[in-house]
C-alpha cells in the first residue's frame, strides 16, 4: 500500500465537516491484476434524492522539486483509478484534492483549463489550515 499523502489528514476531515461519511480509508481496487489504493472514499447521504452520492478521492500535495512531475504522476494516478472504477465501481465518481495553492498554480491558467476539460478532471480545492473545503469544480466541457 501506498504511503498516504502529506495533506491526507486535512482532506479528510474536511469531507466529514462537508457532511460526509468516509467509507473507505484507503478503497482498495483491483486494476489489471494489480492492487490499486485511491486515498480515500465517501459517501453522502441526500434527503432530497432519497438516495446517496459516492466519491473517490485522490489526494496531492503537490509539493515535489517539480511541478510538472507531479502533474505527470498524479493524472497518471488520476486516469488509471477513473478506469479500475468503472469497472468495479461505476457510481462512484473519482476526484483529485488539492490545496488553493496548487489549483491556482496548476488548474487555474488557460492551459490547467484546457487540461481539465480534455480529460474531465474533478477537483476538491481544500484549504489546509482550516482543514475545510474551498470548492467542488466539476470538468469543464471542451
Amino acid at each position: 500500500m501506498a504511503a498516504k499523502d502529506l495533506y491526507h489528514e486535512q482532506v479528510r476531515n474536511a469531507l466529514i465537516k462537508d457532511g460526509w461519511t468516509v467509507t473507505h480509508d484507503p478503497l482498495s481496487l483491483k486494476w489489471n491484476n494489480a492492487d490499486a489504493f485511491i486515498d480515500l472514499a465517501a459517501e453522502k447521504v441526500l434527503i432530497a434524492e432519497k438516495g446517496s452520492s459516492k466519491i473517490a478521492v485522490e489526494v496531492k500535495s503537490f509539493i515535489g522539486v517539480s511541478k510538472m512531475r507531479n502533474l505527470y504522476e498524479a493524472l497518471g494516478q488520476f486516469v488509471l483509478y477513473r478506469a479500475a472504477l468503472a469497472d468495479f465501481e461505476p457510481e462512484r465518481e473519482l476526484f483529485l484534492a488539492l490545496r488553493q495553492e496548487s489549483f491556482q498554480l496548476l488548474f487555474a491558467t488557460p492551459a490547467g483549463e484546457k487540461l481539465r476539460a480534455r480529460e474531465q478532471i474533478k477537483l476538491i480545492v481544500f484549504n489546509e489550515d482550516s482543514q475545510e473545503i474551498v470548492e467542488w469544480i466539476p470538468p469543464l466541457t471542451t
